[in-house]
């Protein structure tokens, strides 16, 4: 018999509906019920495409001994992190504090029936192994524990608490200089893989912040190490695993040092990013390869996670059970598949040797698809026709059709950089914007999310006023129409206003006030990417803008001035204030002309503002220093 989670809209919460745990959904029921029958919280955090979220509901939340013995004990809570990452970002924190190291999904949580935690772990295995208690054993203890001697666990949890009550900020600002660049590129260098390109070891992220900032670095202190160290790992992740060479579009992370198997789940947040930094890597190179990948890319998105042109969350890793099962790929079907499609046999080995296709396979028997070179090879148009023949025949992933205000935000901005390049994505990029916006901003109240073709109910957090912004002003960028840049203005205005006390940003407010993340995680922190947002309205339109994010950047600045390398986004910002933008002001379509100049210019921080004057007038955040009435004029006063 379904529990709770049957009546709730969320695609995750739907799948463990039917699981013998008496799941709650977060709501104020379950909590009066934990302090009326005096029982401890298990909280879980996950999402729907998550893999090690779907092991752990097989393994543990279908056993029926566990989930009796949580029901009689227990009051248990299921969170989607993607409706929900206010509640997910406070009780990672905890996990972090009790861990001393990172979370991630799924997340489990004990707490007192006060919502006072205790234990936090993520995948918790049914019985002991990989060194870690079972979680049968586990609910065992915990309950002997709060029946023997509660106030041994409420005092832990009130120690707990305390550590993690927001303070008063940091102790003190620092000033962030010029050589914070110098110290970003150490400390990439340090962390950076030489041999596979990357950050870290594995498992291994994207980072799409840290390769546009050193794609930033490139053009700003001439670095040939910047550059090298950005384009070797874009390279690297499009050979084959991360992406998705048959269908196209990223997973979220690789498993191992290569790139080569990754969790197959697709983001949407991931895509939209990687297409933006491939992109940049295009105009920094102006190599077609990175063109290539971000064109396909939103050929996938387009194709697999959009309707009425919104964007899903996201695709599952799983199928029928399987990891990974849509995605591989047998040696003996591919063969047969490219003789049956006119192959000899020994052009069929070939193709196979080429593909990284093996007898053996390269991931659990089977095949991930990789081109360990590069080539560009003739016959791979038509064998990638082939490849996708055979995935057709299979179920795809599921893909969960929850549209999210920031993630979308975040394809909106990327469709508007590629119709920069080719003008052919400029209506798609538009007809999301409208699209978006009409779903999600109601009597000017933004919106997190909802199901497609549903009314949305949770109001926007900080990350989907930021990330809506930045979209807006790439729209206002790549159109110069005005009345994208008066919509950023409004929000950011907004914003300010719900979110920013004296330097400080809230994620969240109301029900579950969280502080704003300010390093760049799984993508770039929301309160960096507000402050970005800021500088451009500052120097677009008043500069009292530029000195919120001035105030942003000094508040949290010690952080960003020792570690660099986590704050990215923020550094960038902090270098674009010390640098200043660089505005040029002309006709829409004098601007127009401007564009294609921009790419070899050693400043990446220039911006175009349309205004009523035909010469192109340059200026600065407090003057104007230049005013020249031909494109090489222009470009003279710009170098």
């Amino acid at each position: 018999m379904p529990n709770r989670l049957a009546h709730e809209d969320s695609p995750y919460l739907q799948q463990h509906a039917g699981n013998p745990v008496d799941w709650w959904p977060w709501c104020d029921e379950a909590f009066e019920k934990a302090i009326r029958e005096n029982k401890p919280i298990f909280l879980s955090i996950g999402y729907s495409s998550c893999h090690w979220c779907h092991v752990m509901e097989r393994e543990v939340f279908e056993d029926e001994t566990i989930a009796a013995y949580l029901n009689a004990h227990f009051v248990s809570i299921k969170v989607d992190r993607e409706e929900r990452p206010d509640i997910d970002k406070y009780y990672q924190s905890v996990h972090q504090l009790l861990n001393q190291r990172p979370g991630g999904w799924p997340l489990s949580i004990f707490m007192t029936p006060d919502k006072k935690p205790f234990f936090a772990g993520t995948y918790i295995p049914p019985k002991r192994k990989y060194n870690m208690m079972g979680f049968l054993e586990l609910i065992e203890v915990i309950h002997k524990k709060w029946t023997e001697s509660p106030q041994d666990i409420v005092k832990n949890a009130e120690e707990i608490q305390r550590y993690l009550t927001p303070g008063g900020g940091p102790v003190k600002a620092t000033k962030l200089e010029e050589n914070l660049a110098d110290r970003f590129l150490a400390q990439a260098a340090d962390s950076y893989d030489a041999r596979y390109g990357g950050f870290s070891p594995a498992p291994k992220f994207p980072h799409t912040s840290t390769i546009e900032l050193l794609l930033d670095l490139h053009r700003l202190k001439k670095s040939d190490d910047a550059l090298s160290m950005a384009t070797h790992t874009l390279k690297n992740m499009a050979k084959g695993g991360l992406y998705d060479l048959v269908d196209g579009g990223f997973c979220r992370y690789s498993t191992d040092d290569r790139w080569l198997v990754p969790h197959f789940e697709k983001m949407t947040y991931d895509n939209a990013l990687l297409i933006q930094t491939y992109l940049k890597a295009w105009h920094a190179t102006k190599e077609s390869f990175y063109l290539d990948i971000a064109e396909e890319t939103i050929a996938f998105m387009q194709e697999k996670m959009m309707e009425v042109n919104l964007f899903y969350s996201a695709s599952d890793a799983d199928t029928e059970g399987e990891e990974g099962k849509y995605f591989v790929y047998g040696y003996d079907e591919v063969m047969e598949a490219l003789v049956d499609n006119g192959f000899s046999k020994q052009e069929a080995a070939e193709i196979c040797r080429a593909l990284s296709i093996t007898p053996e396979g390269n991931f659990e028997g089977k095949n991930i698809v990789r081109n360990e070179s590069l080539a560009t090879y003739p016959w791979w148009p038509r064998v990638r026709q082939i490849l996708r023949a055979i995935r057709a025949a299979r179920p795809y992933p599921f893909i969960d059709k929850k549209i999210i205000t920031s993630w979308n935000a975040m394809m909106v901005k990327a469709l508007f950089m590629a119709a920069d390049i080719d003008d052919r994505h400029l209506k798609d990029a538009v007809d999301a914007m409208d699209a978006l916006l009409a779903m999600m901003l109601k009597d000017d109240t933004l919106y997190h999310s909802a199901l497609i073709r549903k009314t949305p109910t949770i109001e926007g957090f900080l990350e989907d006023y930021a990330y809506l912004c930045d979209a807006l002003l790439a729209a206002y960028a790549a159109t110069f129409d005005e009345i994208w840049l008066l919509k950023a203005q409004k929000l950011a205005e907004k914003a300010v206003a719900l979110f920013y006390e004296g330097g400080k940003w809230t994620f969240s407010r109301g029900e579950f006030p969280v502080e704003a993340d300010i390093s760049d995680t799984s993508y770039p922190a929301s309160a960096a990417v507000m402050c970005d947002a800021l500088l451009t309205l500052g120097s677009l339109l008043d500069p009292e803008y530029a000195h919120i994010a001035f105030k942003t950047m000094e508040y949290y600045s010690l952080k960003i001035a020792r570690y660099p390398i986590y704050h990215p986004t923020f550094t960038k910002a902090a270098l674009r204030y010390l640098k200043q933008d660089t505005v040029v002001k002309s006709l829409p379509n004098r601007l127009a002309d401007v564009k294609p100049l921009l790419d070899d210019l050693p400043n990446p921080f220039i911006l175009l503002k349309a205004e009523m004057t035909p010469d192109y007038m340059t200026c600065n955040r407090t003057s104007c220093f230049a005013n020249a009435k031909t494109l090489d004029a222009l470009r003279e006063a710009l170098s």
